[in-house]
């Protein structure tokens, strides 16, 4: 059989690195052996699940690439795939355990387990679920259940260890007098994570488990109910969790943590795959910039790391300016369109007669790019005649007889032909040995009379991408 994974979120929250980066080494393994890669909703939580958190997921998914072979609106031969909408599955099973002896029905109150819980710890004593119910007689039960009083039903932990074999830490062992007899049925009849999990999984015939290191102490519990359900165990790997630059677990304080904010601040989805596939998982050499197909061929679940991954932001950014560098000017124009058209900067022009001047911006832009905005927010002075004077750049380099320079600057070039920047750039170097000068003395006043600021991109490809009427019109109004 070909392996079947699965990424399960919860829709209590927007996608987030951690999730994506779950779900993006289940697609990758799915893709790399032929398997099939399954997307479930696990919303059996009302109060905090809702659609648009759902869509949200849905979204944050496809903009990193992530497309799903079964799940909500591709369907499949297992839905629905919806735990709000499988309830029913839940509670056979838990029936089913119940019948097999294997779970029991549990009468304690909320409020009396907290008071034997306090109880023990004062005594300083570890405390668990004591069986009190699994002590019942078949006849105090039927009395119970005749006299409708509410009952969950918890899972008989059997004698022994229940152990698993883990592809990223290997053999995993767990004392089963430590494990609590858990309950797979609250008294309200919704099943608990363990049971609903188990049930997903075995319907939809998943034989491999790849989530993280977080539910290492939830699989010895899944294990016992595949194993009381009488039907195989998936395969576990338990991937290292994501932490930031403090080395805490990644959160909100460490900066934008969902997959959509990421794309709001000009992450190209292929560096942020590129980047999470690198988190935790090693090719097996230094190599670092893959495209989907590369990482598709050389991904392995053994290549997953057992140590904590660091999210370093800094890193991300590198990521996105080496796969900006790596797109032509004219998918990154379709890129940053609604970037520019947000900021009302876009012409309709830039889709007939000005389309080569804005890839000539684009390739002047791509080397010092580091997100998407910035070719919308670091050249405002090429989409409008209104330039915002740096104060500390004009007082450094407009001093002096530098205006009157730029006037005889603007004189020397204007009858440059053509009007582009090696043409520009010699005059500009042969005034300046006329006078006896640096070139910096010509180029530094230009840049801020041209630009409104002391660092730009080339000075004379912003020339020539101006035109020559705006560039005169600068250097002799300044």
């Amino acid at each position: 059989m070909a392996p079947r994974l699965r990424f399960a979120p919860s829709p209590t929250g927007y996608l987030h690195v951690g999730g994506a980066r779950t779900a993006l080494f289940n697609w990758l393994y799915a893709r790399q052996t032929g398997g099939t890669f399954i997307l479930r909703i696990e919303d059996t939580d009302a109060g905090r699940s809702s659609d648009e958190m759902v869509q949200g997921i849905l979204d944050g998914l496809r903009w990193l690439g992530l497309d799903w072979d079964e799940g909500p609106e591709a369907g499949g031969p297992h839905q629905p795939y919806f735990q709000s909408q499988r309830l029913d599955r839940y509670r056979e099973l838990a029936r089913d355990l119940l019948a097999r002896g294997r779970a029991y029905r549990c009468f304690c109150t909320p409020d009396e387990i907290r008071q034997r819980r306090e109880a023990g710890e004062a005594e300083g004593k570890g405390w668990k679920y004591d069986r009190r119910c699994a002590a019942l007689t078949p006849h105090d039960i039927q009395a119970r259940v005749d006299a409708a009083s509410p009952h969950a039903l918890r899972f008989l932990v059997p004698e022994g260890t229940t152990s698993f074999e883990d592809v990223v830490h290997g053999r995993i062992e767990f004392a089963n007098a430590d494990i609590e007899d858990f309950v797979v049925l609250r008294s309200d009849g919704y099943p608990t994570y363990h049971l609903s999990v188990v049930a997903d999984d075995v319907d939809m015939e998943v034989t491999q488990v790849v989530r993280g290191d977080d539910h290492i102490s939830n699989t010895p519990k899944h294990v016992l109910i595949f194993t009381a359900l009488e039907r195989d165990v998936p395969l576990f790997a338990h991937v290292p969790l994501i932490l930031g630059t403090d080395k805490k677990r990644l959160s909100k304080r460490h900066g934008a943590t969902s997959v959509m904010e990421y794309a709001r601040q000009g992450f190209l989805p292929e560096a942020l795959f590129n980047f999470l596939a690198l988190l935790g998982w090693s090719p097996g050499n230094d190599r670092e910039i893959f495209d989907k197909g590369d990482l598709i061929e050389a991904f392995s679940l053994g290549g997953i790391s057992g140590g904590n991954a660091v999210f370093n932001p800094e890193k991300l950014e590198w990521f996105n300016q080496q796969h900006i560098q790596r797109l032509p000017a004219e998918e990154l124009a379709k890129r940053i369109e609604p970037l520019l058209r947000e900021r009302g900067i876009w012409r309709d022009a830039f889709e007939g007669a000005d389309r080569p001047w804005l890839l000539s911006l684009i390739e002047l832009l791509k080397p010092r790019a580091k997100r998407l905005h910035d070719f919308a927010d670091e050249t405002p002075y090429l989409f409008t005649d209104a330039i915002a004077f740096d104060d500390a750049a004009v007082a450094k380099h407009l001093a002096g007889d530098a205006r009157s320079l730029l006037v005889d600057l603007a004189e020397r070039i204007a009858p440059s032909q053509p009007f582009d920047s090696a043409t520009l750039e010699a005059a500009t170097r042969a005034l300046a040995a006329e006078r006896g000068l640096k070139v910096g003395a010509l180029i530094h006043p230009a840049r801020v009379a041209l630009t409104g600021r002391s660092v730009s991109p080339g000075l004379f490809e912003v020339m020539e991408l101006l035109g020559r009427e705006a560039t005169l019109k600068r250097l002799r109004s300044v």
